[in-house]
This record gives C-alpha cells, structure tokens and sequence, in this order.
C-alpha cells in the first residue's frame, strides 16, 4: 500500500511503531522496519550512551529506515537528539517542544523529521519549522494524546496543513487504517497494538492484562506524570492519579531524578522551589512515573507499576508477530474497503 508516507519516508507500508518508552527498543523497532513499516525507538528512559548503543543495535538488525524519538521537555532529550543527529539517524521525531534546530541539523545529511502534535496551532508552527510530516495524536491514544478525538482532529489538522500525516490514537486493526485514511492521513501508529506482539518487551503478565481489558478501562489524568495521561485502568493507576504531588514531595522526588541524571542535585531542587515550582514537580512527577512504566512493563508488576495504554486495548486479543500482524491489517484493510458502500 503506497500512500505520501511510504513516498517520503522509503517504508513499505504506512504503519508506524511509535516511539514507547520501555517498549520500542531496537529489537521491536528493527521488526516494525523488516516488516515494511517504520519503527521509531523510544529516548526516553535512555542516556547518550544508551541512545547511542541502541540506534547501532537497531543497525545490526535492518537495513531499513527507522526513527528515534525525543520529548524536549524531557531531561537529557537534547542530548539523545544530538547523538541522532551525529548518527545520522534516517528519522527523527520530536515532541512537546520546538524542532527547528533538529530539522536544520537533519537537512545536512538528508534525514527527515517528524513533529508530534495535538492542536492546529501545533501542526502550523511544525510546517513552518520545516518538518516532513505530523504525528498526529488524538484523545484515544496511550500517553498524552490531545483532547480532541482522532475521529474530529486529523480532518482539522488537514485543513491546516499540507503535510503527511501519521494519525495516533485508537488505530490498530485494517478498518481503522481505511478510516484514517478516509480523515485525510497517509498511515497510522499503532503504539498499544504494536506492544501487543511477539517481538515487544511487555511482561507476558501485562500483556494477559491487556487482554482482558475493554475499551472504557482506562483513566486520563494529569496527576500521573503532570500531563495529561492515558493509563490503564488498576488498583496502581487509581492511586498513582488520585492527586497530584505536594511541594515537598516533589523537591525529595526531584533529588532521587536528578542523581539519576547527573544533574546537579542543589540547583535542580532547591533553585526549583525557589523559582519554578511547577518546573519542579513536573520533573518529579516524569521521574516517577517513568519508574511506575517501567515496573509494569519489564516486571509485570501491577502493585506499584502503570502501564499505558490506548482505548484501542479493548481490540486487542492476541499476540501475533510484528509480520503477521502487519499482513493481517493489510488483509482486513482490502476486506473493508470492499465492503464499503458505493457512493
């Protein structure tokens, strides 16, 4: 299938693995490229190092594009972006924060970028800072997805802006390829089925809990990690997004991350309460919310753990190989176009 994605990012089909934190590492990347689509490897709970390790692990497993992915308001995003850009990463796609200087950087060896947005007053600001395509997130989606539904915010981005589109949140089967293309977008990511196969990390224990999960058991919150968030609905999650963090909390949280990072525990804390408060908690909440993900994900552990997780669960009730899973969405995307009504 030959849409303006597949044209511009050299893929065969318009499918995206997004980039998931603790899930889309280089193996299930590297399976989502063999597959003909276009993996994109999670930063997020990566250093430099790190980063740099898996885009050369990611190499030794394809020869086909593939991307990584970086929230700028995350700790240590530009530093991951920058080693991107040293490796020559064929894609790169950024969020929650401005592109301009990554695009400038990618256009020196060819590579191309994807920005990440929720509104039309995002997709604009990413057209003009050079971008080669939108990442389109709606409410349905696992993590911070918009607040308009993808059903209402991909033919309004469309409006605004000439640009492939990759449309996130609630895709994850053949018809819902066929109607985000009938939106106006040229593929879809497909985070919460794309951890829902063989080659991804998910603890078999979480997986089982997808599984059993319908399409309304999830919560949206903003107390989870200070943004507005989809997680699946649990004992854990419930707790986790019962009340956003105190002051305090936040200061001794924001010690515990900053070490982490290397960043300067005194600055970072005490120049935090002083100065930027909400700066503070925020860097607190992602830092404990990126401990809660990673429980869930790699341990299955679902006392302390919050896994996160699309609508599109509710679809989902088995674990196939990125391949099949890919031929069967292509198959039931021809079945559904044929069974549309003629105009």
């Amino acid at each position: 299938m030959q849409t303006r994605l597949t044209d511009t990012f050299g893929i065969a089909l318009p499918l995206v693995c997004p980039g998931m934190s603790y899930i889309a590492v280089p193996e299930l990347v590297a399976a989502t490229s063999n597959a003909g689509g276009l993996g994109i490897l999670a930063t997020g709970p990566l250093n430099a190092e790190q980063t740099r390790a898996a885009i050369r692990r990611i190499r030794q497993l394809t020869d086909k594009p593939f991307g990584i992915g970086c929230t700028l308001m995350m700790p240590g995003a530009k530093e991951n972006a920058e080693v991107a850009l040293q490796e020559q990463v064929p894609v790169i796609n950024f969020s929650l924060g401005k592109g301009d200087w990554i695009v400038k950087r990618a256009r020196e060896y060819g590579g191309k970028v994807i920005a990440t947005v929720v509104t039309e007053k995002h997709a604009i600001s990413a057209e003009k800072a050079g971008v080669d395509a939108l990442l389109v997130t709606g409410h349905e989606a696992a993590a911070h997805g918009g607040e308009v539904t993808s059903l209402v915010l991909i033919p309004a981005i469309r409006k605004v802006s000439s640009l492939p589109i990759i449309a996130a949140g609630g895709f994850g089967t053949g018809s819902g390829l066929i109607a985000a293309l009938a939106l106006g977008a040229d593929g879809i990511a497909m985070g919460s089925r794309l951890a829902m196969t063989r080659e991804s990390p998910v603890h078999q224990r979480t997986k089982d809990m997808i599984r059993e999960r319908g399409v309304g058991d999830t919560i949206y919150s903003k107390n989870f990690d200070g943004l507005w968030c989809r997680v699946m609905d649990s004992a854990s999650a419930r707790k986790a997004t019962r009340k956003p963090l105190g002051l305090l909390t936040a200061g001794w949280r924001a010690m515990g991350v900053s070490r982490k990072l290397g960043m300067p525990v005194a600055k970072v804390v005490i120049g935090g309460m002083l100065t930027q408060p909400q700066s503070l908690r925020q860097l607190a909440q992602f830092g404990a919310a990126t401990e809660s993900i990673r429980l869930a994900i790699e341990d299955g552990d679902h006392q302390k753990g919050v896994q996160l997780i699309g609508q599109v669960q509710g679809l989902i009730d088995d674990i196939p190989s990125v391949a099949e899973l890919f031929a069967r969405l292509l198959d039931e995307a021809r079945s559904c176009q044929q069974a549309l009504p003629r105009v």
